[in-house]
């Protein structure tokens, strides 16, 4: 098993946020965690990145026990955080810059700005790019860390409807080519059909996963998605009665 969750605790001000979490991954599995507003998605996710410490439990990647920040994990929130004074190719270069490898991490940004729709762009600064291309950068940049998992936390829930469903294209597409195991934070039911291979669903007080959906592979694509309605209602109507 790639990533293992045993027993992890957390609380806050004497609340108790979830209690003996268990969750894994396999190598290569896209996952994708649902639940309501306030349940414990994001607090899981930066217990994993190392920025938040649990109260009881255990990580464990490739077996071995995980604790606070490590190299296994590429975290990216919400937000792009791109430095609005560097250009877009050092800020994905970050990476590389702090860690000593920064022309290593350069030749691999330029061999992969094209895949990433950032080819062109590379002098260019973040003011002068649409959401879309900066969150495309945002996540070159999390790629290009020396890490086998990756952790992203709503990563397109800022854009409009129309350029999350792009960039959820272009995520599904690139996926193989990654070729890391993936957790994913969303609110967005659709998003997690159609990128997972499989959906845990977290309800809350205190958070637990208690509903699992393994998503059959294939080769999914918009008529594929349009046609899970079925799937849609019951997770919506799961999530509503939790």
């Amino acid at each position: 098993m790639k990533l293992k969750v045993s027993g992890l605790s957390c609380s806050f001000d004497g609340k108790i946020i979830f209690d003996k979490l268990n969750m894994s991954a396999k190598e290569g599995e896209f996952i994708s965690i649902l639940g309501p507003s306030g349940c414990g998605k994001s607090t899981l996710l930066n217990i994993l990145a190392g920025v938040l410490k649990p109260d009881y439990g255990s990580v464990y990647v490739d077996d071995a026990p995980v604790e606070g920040l490590s190299s296994h994990f590429a975290y990216m929130p919400q937000q792009d955080l791109l430095m609005p004074w560097k250009t877009i190719l050092e800020n994905v270069c970050l990476y590389g810059t702090i860690h000593h490898q920064k022309m290593q991490i350069r030749k691999q940004a330029l061999a992969n700005f094209s895949k990433f729709g950032l080819e062109g762009y590379e002098n260019k600064y973040p003011k002068e790019l649409s959401g879309g291309m900066r969150q495309r950068a945002a996540f070159l940049r999390t790629a290009l860390c020396a890490a086998d998992i990756m952790l992203l936390d709503e990563p397109f829930g800022a854009l409009d409807v129309i350029t999350r469903g792009e960039m959820q294209d272009w995520l599904l597409n690139i996926r193989q080519e990654l070729n890391k195991t993936t957790v994913l934070v969303t609110h967005d039911i659709d998003e997690a059909i159609y990128l997972s291979d499989r959906i845990l669903i977290m309800n809350q007080n205190p958070a637990s996963f208690n509903k699992e959906i393994l998503l059959q592979k294939h080769n999914k694509d918009r008529e594929w998605l349009f046609e899970q309605k079925d799937l849609y209602k019951e997770i919506y109507y799961y999530l509503k009665n939790e």
